[in-house]
């Protein structure tokens, strides 16, 4: 049976990791498709649509969208060092982030943005997104500014999450939100492979 990807556990806020703007990334390797595969992998377990490097502890501008949540792979977008280089339109909607979880605020984006980022190969390309991708494109690569979406918030709402944050934090002890990708029974057994 092939190996299941890593799953690794999801930094949390205030974490100074997310506050931090991503290093470039200049080396295409192996090292590199399996971090995305475990980046997606992380994704999944932590039932996200979108997952940035930073997230995971690991300062690189990287970052993986699924926005169908693994039903039509075809969905799924890596964008390495993206930079967003067109936007239009403006739509409100309701976000989260897996690194402040159980937190949702409204959040003002563009509607329509072009993506200019490198693929896994080292090649440059394109992407205009509108939608929930679009949404999604601006999310994460905010994560690799150390932006993240609660910045976006009024003072007052702000300050209203945060409170809810420092009621929810305790359920999420330590600084990193421990995952796993199936549940494993009492033998050990996670219905896959034998350990």
């Amino acid at each position: 049976m092939a190996k299941k990807a890593k799953v690794h556990e999801i930094v949390k806020y205030p974490d100074p990791v997310l506050a931090k703007r991503g290093e470039t990334i200049t080396v295409f390797d192996d090292k590199l498709k399996t971090l995305v595969e475990e980046m997606f992998e992380s994704m999944y377990a932590a039932q996200g649509i979108g997952l940035a490097a930073p997230q995971i502890g690991i300062s690189q501008r990287l970052t993986v969208i699924d926005v169908s949540f693994k039903k039509n792979p075809d969905d799924k977008v890596v964008l390495i060092n993206p930079e967003i280089i067109s936007e239009t339109g403006k739509e409100r909607a309701e976000e989260g982030c897996l690194s402040i979880p159980d937190i949702y605020g409204d959040v003002d984006r563009a509607a329509r943005v072009t993506v200019r980022a490198t693929d896994l190969e080292g090649n440059l390309f394109e992407r205009e997104a509108t939608e929930l991708l679009a949404r999604a494109f601006q999310h994460e690569i905010d994560h690799l500014h150390g932006k993240l979406f609660i910045d976006y918030l009024s003072f007052l709402k702000r300050r209203g999450v945060m409170a809810r944050w420092e009621d929810l934090k305790e359920k999420y002890p330590g600084q990193r939100r421990v995952l796993s990708p199936t549940p494993v029974t009492a033998d050990g057994n996670d219905g896959g492979e034998k350990r």
